[in-house]
């Protein structure tokens, strides 16, 4: 039977964190509030110590440990966020750590880590997901020794996580009818929704994950802890292939609803959060917002809470973010056109098929030798959505010999 979290588990780490982490701000959002027709307010992790909520639960495990179980240092797993909480822990309480990172981290990410922990911490990249960092860290603790600090799994770290929901709680002078936040293992999840469960038992809670890592949704429509085989890494904070087994057994019983979100819609929010309210989210911290959209009509008139879980996204992801977030808006479209071997035929597709609204972002011909008899990539960019239809009437109508390939994911994953 897992132990529960009680409530002044989270008490007490609210006091162990007084003076190392940082109290972020609940803030109303005048621009998501018209939006909706709600009253929608943010709390910003995004501007915690290291940028993300995970220093509340590495911190507060690491202070609850021993001299003696500190001898042999600490080690961890982690895609980033929980890393740098360890790494600010470990420097922080002058203590040795092993980190653990998968090699598709952002570059940015490894170098928070490295920054917070200066000579405290080293940091091993392993594996292409969490869970192969996980099952390297597990395999270096059993040679050498060292106390584990788990991301979300272990019930300290889930008592840091859950002064987010303290802190909410305390400073909304009004009635909280939603509260969002993202769920990747849980910790989170678990933390918040224990706090909102004894003190605000009314409020809905909402738990959100990506569409390519439904991994607590997976968990609870079977009963169990349930692996996934394969997951979509772009929301790398919320992308794990197992939830824990503690967050498991409290997020089934308090949550009321797990929302999945497409990464394409997530890239939007990012985009949206960055130009409209100056807010740089990652992927995992914009999660709890894009959530916002499906919920619409019972939200109206309702006072809403979205945790911005962070703000650690690398500058060099930019394009991708860009990329998806047209794709998923239906404007950016991708072919394989044959065009005809004649003069003029490209000057005719351009005025005539194309026309003055529509724009060629990609052109690569499949052979870079006798182009003539090959097909090209082209990628076009449409300024409204449903513009998409006119243009595959005119290209038929042209007799454009084409094949779409946004809808077959193997060969666009292939070219583009």
């Amino acid at each position: 039977m897992t132990k529960a979290i009680e409530l002044e588990s989270i008490y007490a780490a609210a006091t162990i964190l007084k003076n190392v982490a940082n109290k972020t701000p609940l803030l109303y959002n005048t621009n998501l509030s018209e939006r909706y027709g709600a009253n929608v307010y943010l709390k910003r992790e995004d501007l915690q110590v290291v940028r993300s909520y995970k220093i509340r639960g590495a911190y507060n495990k690491m202070a609850t440990l021993t001299k003696e179980e500190l001898e042999n240092g600490v080690v961890c797993a982690s895609a980033g966020n929980h890393a740098q909480g360890v790494a600010y822990a470990c420097n922080k309480i002058k203590v040795k750590g092993t980190i653990f990172m998968p090699t598709t981290t952002p570059a940015q990410k490894i170098k928070q880590v490295k920054m917070f922990g200066k000579e405290w911490v080293e940091v091993k990249l392993i594996g292409d997901t969490y869970d192969d960092s996980f099952d390297a860290a597990k395999l270096f603790i059993d040679q050498t020794g060292g106390v584990f600090v788990h991301p979300f799994d272990d019930p300290d770290v889930i008592a840091g996580q859950g002064t987010v929901g303290l802190e909410i709680f305390k400073d909304a002078d009004f009635k909280i009818d939603y509260l969002l936040f993202a769920i990747g293992g849980g910790g989170l999840a678990a933390g918040v929704s224990t706090v909102f469960k004894a003190l605000s038992p009314k409020t809905i809670l909402i738990g959100v994950e990506p569409e390519g890592s439904p991994t607590m949704q997976v968990s609870i429509a079977n009963g169990k802890v349930t692996p996934l085989e394969h997951i979509d890494k772009f929301v790398d904070g919320a992308a794990v292939k197992r939830a824990g087994q503690i967050t498991f057994e409290i997020v089934k019983d308090k949550l009321d609803e797990i929302r999945l979100i497409p990464e394409g819609k997530v890239c939007s929010t990012i985009l949206q959060l960055y130009n409209e309210e100056a807010i740089v989210a990652e992927p995992a911290g914009a999660l709890s917002v894009s959530a916002l959209d499906g919920l619409k009509d019972k939200i109206k008139g309702k006072n809403v809470v979205c945790i911005i879980g962070g703000g650690n996204n690398d500058i060099t992801r930019t394009e991708e973010i860009k990329e998806r977030s047209l794709l998923y808006e239906g404007l950016k479209h991708y072919f394989i056109i044959k065009f005809l071997q004649r003069s003029g035929a490209m000057k005719e597709f351009l005025e005539e098929v194309l026309g003055p609204t529509v724009d060629i972002v990609f052109f690569e011909y499949s052979k870079k030798t006798a182009r003539e008899r090959g097909p090209a990539l082209v990628g076009i960019e449409l300024a409204k959505k449903e513009e998409f239809a006119a243009l595959l009437e005119r290209m038929e109508k042209a007799n454009v010999q084409f094949t779409y390939i946004n809808d077959k994911p193997d060969l666009f994953e292939f070219l583009i």
